[in-house]
Order: structure tokens, then sequence, then C-alpha cells
């Protein structure tokens, strides 16, 4: 199929796949972006319906790698579709696919896929890599620097850097320290701003424009907006707390940094 031009050139770009929560809407998938430099491209979550939007731009044979955050469905599972994609379908990858993942997360998708006395051959698919504390990565002209967050499971942030651009993502978590460390100057942080009330999983949209005027940020874009909360109420809530530029991450947008 055709594949959609990513825009302009630029040191990296991010790509909103889909960005709802806690189950896809019409028009919008849940949690999963497309990170590109030149032509290195990462799937960072692949949550349900993001598969589909990635095709639009690139297939699953030209990924450089897969990162994703943590594995609640809503941000892992278009995996096991993705396992079909590169094994069943009209994918000849050359390789398994570099997967950056918390620990556990090929057990998890073998648990799933696994359909008889045989375990399902997920390492045929992709090449998993499971994340830590620091974990460091060099993906084409990237760098993904992965933190622990506070989400009461494994769960890990990034911050992406290529040239002089640098990104950091959330995931999902609750306010903490390793969310504005990561963040620390970037060009851009994409941060949650998933409910009204404060939580312990989860950035409220003050929440995430205090962790952007902490980290010292260029703009902050919100993403994985609640049902209890519109896209716009989000943004206006995020920058009475943060003074530079604040976008909601729609799908379909592309961000160029820096």
């Amino acid at each position: 199929m055709p594949r959609a031009k990513l825009g302009p050139v630029s040191d990296l770009s991010l790509t909103v796949l889909g960005s709802a929560t806690p189950y896809a809407e019409p028009g919008n998938p849940c949690s999963g972006y497309l990170v590109s430099s030149g032509e290195t491209h990462v799937w960072l979550d692949a949550g349900p319906g993001t598969l589909a939007e990635l095709r639009r731009h690139t297939g699953l044979d030209r990924l450089a790698a897969i990162w994703i955050s943590h594995l609640h469905a809503d941000h892992c599972a278009d995996l096991l579709t993705a396992y079909y994609g590169a094994l069943f379908a009209d994918v000849e990858l050359p390789a398994p696919i570099p997967l950056f993942g918390p620990p556990g997360i090929a057990d998890r998708l073998a648990g799933f896929l696994t359909n008889g006395p045989s375990r399902s051959p997920v390492e045929r698919a992709f090449a998993v890599q499971e994340l830590s504390d620091g974990h460091r990565a060099e993906i084409g002209p990237m760098t993904f620097t992965a933190a622990a967050v506070e989400h009461g499971m494994p769960a890990f942030g990034v911050r992406i850097e290529a040239g002089a651009a640098s990104l950091a993502y959330s995931g999902d978590s609750a306010p903490c320290p390793a969310v504005t460390s990561l963040a620390k100057n970037c060009d851009a942080l994409l941060c949650e701003a998933d409910g009204p009330a404060p939580s312990e999983a989860h950035h409220t949209p003050e929440d995430a424009g205090e962790a952007a005027a902490g980290a010292g940020v260029r703009r902050l874009i919100v993403t994985h907006v609640g049902p209890f909360l519109t896209p716009g109420d989000a943004v206006t809530r995020a920058a009475a707390r943060f003074e530079g530029p604040v976008a909601y991450a729609a799908p379909g947008a592309v961000f160029h940094l820096p």
C-alpha cells in the first residue's frame, strides 16, 4: 500500500497514532506513536487500533524497533496482531523486530498467543529486550533512555534524543521525580492528562503542567485524556500550570522537533 509522507525533515518527529483511554474511540485508537528520525522509525506503545494507523506511514518490516512503556492492554494489545502480521501475512522480516518492554513481556504475549501444547514462538517475531531503570538503547540516530515511573506495576517513561532534538514520554505514571528528570530541558514532554482528580497511577492535566514547568521543557503535549475530560479541558487546565505552548495529541497530529 502507498506510504504516507512523514512531513518535512527534522531531527525527530512524533506522529500520533492514537491517544484514547481506556479503550479506543471512533477515529482515535488507544495510546500509540511513531517516533522517527530520518528513515529510522520506532513504534512507541502499541495500543488497540494503532497498528492500522502505523501502516499508513510504514510497515512492520521497516520498523527499527518497538518500545512498550508498560503492559496494560491500552498500551500493548496490538502486539498480538502485530505477531500474526509479522509471521503469517505479507510481511517478510529480515530479522525479528527489536522489542523493548517491561520484564516478562515475552511470556505475557506467549500466554495469550499459545493455543496448544507448544509455546507460541514469540521470539520469531520479536527480539525481546527487557527494560530496567536507566536502560539505554541506540536505535539508528536515536538514543532511548528509560526510567522507572510510578504506576503500580512495572512501567517506564523514556527520553528520546536525536541530533539537537529531545522528547520525553511519561508513559502512564503518577507524578514522580523520574518524569521531571527524564524531561529536563527537552524540546517536548508527551505526558498523560488522564483524569480530573489526583490519582496514585496517573497525571492530571495540572500535574502534567507542573511536570513540564519543573523540567523546563519548551512545549507540552497532553495525551491519554480520559473519558471524564475533553481535550480542550485538558489543555486549558495544563496551561494554567505551564507558561509554554500546550497542545493535545490529536490522532494523526505530527510534531517536528526541535
